[in-house]
């Protein structure tokens, strides 16, 4: 089902659609776990028509009607400028990555064995990793 034609119906047109379809997914998913089903593909085509049905409902509710077309041409629309929540969410995102960074960078640099420890290791016949075929003799 189109959004277009979706548009072209009522609300409460849209409700009772919309409890056909969801009534319809369930008996699909029901049956789909008991034997395979002819088409399976129709439970993606059922859950985006349920999709397409509730956002045009919302955009109802929220007074927007229609909404601009993907891809018409014409000037986005301006964003609104991000919340503070938003916005120390986002610094605290930065510095968890920054701190991971950090971290992985020691352990890589702890992991590394001296150049000095490299030849110790050389003379007494031992590997420098736990897990080498000269660590398991």
């Amino acid at each position: 089902m189109l959004a277009s034609e979706i548009r072209e119906l009522t609300d409460d047109d849209i409700r009772a659609r919309l409890a056909e379809l969801e009534e319809e997914r369930f008996r699909l998913r029901f049956r789909g776990a008991t034997e395979t089903l002819e088409n399976p593909l129709r439970l993606r085509f059922l859950r985006r028509d349920v999709a397409r049905l509730k956002t045009i409902l919302h955009e109802r509710t929220l007074g927007a009607g229609a909404a601009p077309a993907a891809g018409g041409g014409g000037a986005a629309a301006p964003r609104p400028a991000a919340t503070r929540a938003g916005a120390k969410r986002a610094a605290g995102t930065q510095a968890a990555k920054k701190t991971t960074a950090r971290k992985s960078a020691a352990k890589k640099g702890a992991a590394k064995k001296s150049p000095a420890k490299k030849a110790a290791a050389k003379k007494a016949g031992t590997s420098t990793r736990a897990g080498s075929r000269a660590a398991k003799r």
